[in-house]
């Protein structure tokens, strides 16, 4: 089952996977250098741990709802107001700043209670998270206004400037980061960092967001938009927002249950793994760049597709065109499966080397990189479920249900934080977060096949057996393509050793003998997305050259 309009959709999601690869390499290679800089230890935990509560708070408190409800309401309204919708989304943009302002504010006083509500950190490592918090937590507001400009250009079809801005956050974090290396002493506790170490790490990491949300400002000019600082609290269209919003606030709350759970028994794991006198990192840095490198093809692929195809979407969910809808989303998962479950079993396959060639820096040891990449292993296969309950789930925003994905959340965050527990009650140190990491796999398939049972109960079966049959495929061309990748990396290290240039070249001969493999077996079991996906990239490798 495809759309008509599917050659068109794959151009504009290749034009914004073009940026995010870009995003994504950069922000690799910002991971990378912080890595290097701090290690994967209780150092690096607490500046990762301070960092990541402005995204935790924002989305919590606004970012869920924003990327949820702004685009279906401003496409409703483009297609409703004789303005098409630049009065509504000048009251939107206001009321949501104000409300950002606001919980930035409250979010920086309450700084010491946000690090013990994530933490069990004492002493020197809990006041050095805190004053990283003080430093980070403004990037709040400014993660809220990157999105909603961002989100006012989707809507008018400029897809590209967001994708790239955060391009320009890393290469400010990477400067930070190169700055500190020459600047800094050899400190590799909280008690040894010093006071213009830290004053630079947390002002650089934050003046890294507030230039990728200006940056979008030029962009939304140039199409017209102009700002006006108005909003009527009464207005009818903003508490139906409001409404629809609650119930999408209540998902985040829910997920974000999950992550807390995840953050604070990881963070446990490193205190324990310290005492017990394990010299690497096997706590929540690790865990979380085990993450980040997951994440990749997820962003790079289904969220591309999922941002140039939620406005169609919206339009086709307003006028009650089911058939287009089920069209559209089946199109999309085959597409993003197509990618996406190969590149979930070469990371079951090369998981260690991948670590090793992105992390084995500075003060990264042969047994930190190690760790992330047993965890990456872990992660690996659950990438397909999360992938596609990821674009699965967007559809009841479209719908204007905001309701069914919290019932959704609940359960998967059930699953995710019992597992979790469970992993981290019996097994040791060692393996307690890489036990985690297997666990959110678990949790999204359960998700998954809930999602996907709610929506064909809503549109209409939207090609689930054709989507069964596609990843099985895709699955069964993978396995021997798999096997020769393991394969090589195990006797790249038998052969060359473990350092960072042996593990970067097992993972490219390996990644070779994959794709190679991967696109005879495809052939074999007639994957067609393969060569259409082979046919765009070509068509954009030939306009850059």
């Amino acid at each position: 089952m495809t759309t008509t309009d599917g050659p068109p959709l794959l151009r504009s999601s290749a034009v914004m996977a073009a940026g995010t690869i870009v995003s994504r390499i950069t922000g690799f290679a910002r991971n990378a250098a912080l890595v290097a800089a701090l290690g994967t230890a209780l150092l690096a935990d607490a500046y990762n741990v301070a960092n990541t509560m402005p995204t935790i708070l924002y989305i919590l408190l606004l970012g869920g709802a924003l990327n949820a409800v702004f685009v279906p309401q401003l496409t409703a309204a483009a297609r409703r107001d004789p303005d098409h919708g630049a009065e509504f989304a000048n009251r939107l943009l206001n009321a949501a700043l104000l409300f950002l302002l606001t919980i930035t504010v409250a979010s920086w006083l309450l700084a010491p209670q946000i690090v013990d509500l994530y933490s069990d950190f004492t002493g020197a490592q809990r006041t050095l998270t805190i004053t990283f918090a003080r430093f980070f937590l403004p990037q709040i507001f400014f993660y809220g206004l990157f999105t909603m400009l961002g989100q006012l250009l989707n809507v008018r079809g400029r897809f590209g400037p967001m994708m790239w801005a955060p391009v320009v956050n890393n290469l400010v974090v990477i400067g930070t980061v190169c700055i500190y290396l020459v600047v800094a002493s050899d400190s590799n506790t909280a008690a040894e960092l010093g006071t213009p170490e830290i004053r630079l790490l947390g002002a650089g990491t934050t003046a890294g967001v507030i230039v990728q949300a200006l940056i979008l400002i030029p962009a939304l000019r140039a199409t017209g938009f102009k700002w006006r600082p108005r909003v009527r609290w009464r207005d009818k269209d903003l508490r139906q927002i409001a409404g629809l919003a609650v119930w999408t606030v209540l998902v985040v709350v829910v997920n974000q249950i999950g992550y807390w759970v995840v953050t604070l028994l990881s963070t446990n794991v490193s205190v324990a793994a310290d005492r017990q006198g394990i010299p690497y990192g096997v706590g929540y840095t690790a865990y979380s760049n085990a993450y980040l490198l997951w994440l990749i093809p997820q962003g790079v692929v289904t969220v591309s597709m999922l941002t140039a195809l939620m406005p169609r979407l919206s339009n086709s969910a307003a006028d009650h065109d089911f058939a287009t809808v089920r069209a559209d989303v089946a199109y999309a998962v085959r597409i993003s499966a197509t990618v996406i479950v190969p590149t979930a079993m070469l990371f079951l396959a090369l998981g260690p080397q991948i670590a090793t060639a992105a992390f084995l820096r500075g003060n990264v040891t042969l047994q930190d990189t190690l760790a992330i990449g047993y965890m990456l292993m872990a992660f690996a296969l659950g990438l397909i479920p999360f992938s596609m309950q990821y674009l699965l789930v967007r559809v009841f925003y479209a719908l204007h249900d905001t309701k069914t994905p919290l019932a959704i959340a609940v359960a998967t965050t059930c699953v995710h934080g019992w597992l979790s527990i469970a992993a981290f009650a019996t097994l040791p140190p060692r393996w307690a977060v890489t036990g985690m990491a297997a666990a959110y796999g678990i949790a999204y398939a359960v998700g998954l096949a809930i999602t996907a049972r709610q929506l064909r109960a809503r549109i209409g079966d939207f090609g689930t057996r054709d989507a069964i049959g596609h990843h099985t495929r895709l699955l069964l061309a993978s396995l021997v393509p798999a096997a020769a990748a393991y394969a090589i990396g195990r006797v790249s290290a038998a052969w060359i050793g473990h350092g960072s240039s042996a593990s970067l070249l097992a993972v490219a001969a390996g990644s070779l003998g994959f794709l190679v493999l991967f696109a005879l077996s495809a052939r074999v079991l007639r994957i067609s997305e393969i060569t259409m996906l082979a046919r765009t990239a070509r068509r954009h490798v030939r306009r850059l050259i």
